[in-house]
């Protein structure tokens, strides 16, 4: 209980810090909000930036056997049809009748061996029925049957849809992925935990096309880099836990399915999906709309339907998971002795949203302002910077631990020269997790602090 209720008090301080720090607002907030939409703010728009990139650079840039696409979130309805989700794409349902509540039916808590609302305690609860998840919408003048389709529930249909055309361009052969990130949206009966989940929220997804005979072992390939990857974006092996499907719990397409899970405030929850998802997709398209979607391997002359391997991440779930995982709290006492928390965010500096804060020691000293200017238009092409000029410098310095800022420039008095000219053109480079400081050479700055955020 006490474990659970530390785990709600750090939930909450997050919360709060991102709504202080400008990480994360409610959607529509100045009319009460919309549940299970959220805004960025700068901050947290950088911070998913940075992730995107990250993710965009190891998968494609980093890669010769993927290319990338980015489909429309509007499809014809017959792609919904076809892949099943129209049909399929389900959660089962219960209203109280108590509350009025609308609950999912497979995440009721139970007492007694009977099912129980969780927001009054009633049991008086309808039978489960299916809830479509897709939001439907209308293409065209007229709203009727002809004019249907939805906002897609996942990005990878495109893919699929586009296998063929980006086979011919890219001339790839296989194996080779097609990676995309991109919006989808799902009509979730109970949005939870913050950013978690969400209705309108971003995916990170990659289908890796291959020979049926490689799919198991590519399974465990994509496994294993996309740990890699979570760990070199600040992710703690211990943070991190890897859960197998068991066969009979699969999607009826998957040949074998891992969860990669992070220990969040309010429990060890999915990050990513990692799915061998055979060549259900690229059948399900070739019958229905009649065209070929086949790879011809030259080898061999044979045509065949190549099986996928799909890594899928949650853009928002990553980002939540990075803030999670940063957030720290620790006393530090000043010379004078006093003693204070210290909150701050200790971010990978590639994901840090801002980079390096920069400050003059004083502001009404133009010698000191002028140079912590240049400073910034020296840096701010080659990183994200802030400049900050008002308060007492350790008010600045708590500013920026609390956005996460890596390093903070100092423009002092040795930096004009004022105290002799040794430490002349010097600035003082102070680190946000050891709060320590060293002395840098300006012109030696760009090249110190981007080697340490790449």
């Amino acid at each position: 209980m006490a474990q659970a209720k530390s785990g709600s008090d750090r939930m909450e301080k997050i919360v709060s810090l991102c709504k202080r720090r400008g990480f994360v607002f409610q959607s529509s907030e100045i009319y009460g909000g919309l549940n299970g939409c959220w805004d960025y703010g700068p901050l947290g728009t950088e911070l998913k930036r940075n992730l995107k990139d990250f993710w965009w650079r190891r998968m494609v840039r980093e890669r010769d056997d993927v290319v990338g696409m980015d489909g429309s979130i509007l499809m014809n309805r017959q792609v919904w049809v076809a892949s099943g989700h129209e049909n399929t794409f389900t959660d089962p349902m219960v209203d109280c009748r108590n509350c009025k509540s609308r609950l999912r039916a497979d995440q009721l808590p139970e007492k007694n061996g009977r099912k129980q609302c969780p927001v009054c305690g009633s049991f008086d609860l309808t039978e489960p029925r299916a809830f479509n998840l897709m939001f439907k919408t209308y293409v065209g003048a007229t709203e009727d049957e002809s004019a249907i389709t939805y906002l897609r529930p996942e990005t990878a249909q495109a893919i699929f849809v586009q296998f063929r055309n980006i086979l011919e361009v890219s001339r790839k052969k296989l194996p080779f992925g097609i990676a995309q990130i991109g919006k989808a949206f799902r009509n979730e009966i109970n949005p939870r935990n913050f950013t978690f989940r969400s209705r309108e929220f971003e995916q990170m997804e990659l289908e890796y096309f291959c020979r049926p005979e490689n799919g198991l072992e590519l399974l465990e390939y994509w496994l294993q880099e996309r740990l890699r990857f979570y760990r070199d974006i600040g992710l703690s092996s211990e943070s991190l836990h890897v859960h197998k499907i068991p066969s009979e719990e699969c999607a009826h397409y998957s040949k074998g399915t891992y969860d990669i899970e992070f220990e969040f405030p309010f429990g060890i929850q999915e990050l990513e999906g990692v799915a061998y998802r055979t060549d259900y997709d690229l059948n399900q398209h070739q019958k229905a709309s009649g065209k070929p979607l086949d790879y011809f391997d030259e080898e061999s002359k044979q045509h065949f339907i190549p099986h996928v391997v799909e890594p899928s991440a949650g853009v928002d779930r990553t980002a939540l998971a990075l803030i999670s995982a940063a957030y720290d709290e620790e006393v530090v006492t000043d010379e004078k002795g006093k003693s204070e928390t210290r909150t701050v965010l200790r971010f990978h500096p590639r994901m840090a949203p801002i980079k390096c804060g920069v400050f003059p020691l004083l502001k009404n000293n133009e010698l000191l302002v002028r140079q912590a200017r240049e400073i910034v238009d020296q840096l701010r092409g080659e990183m994200m910077v802030f400049y900050d000029e008002t308060g007492a410098i350790g008010r600045r310095y708590r500013r920026q631990d609390e956005a996460g800022t890596p390093f903070g420039v100092t423009v002092d008095f040795d930096t004009i020269g004022e105290n002799g000219p040794a430490l002349r053109d010097t600035v003082t480079v102070r680190h946000r997790d050891s709060m320590e400081q060293e002395r840098i050479a300006i012109k030696e700055l760009a090249a110190f602090l981007g080697e340490r955020i790449r």
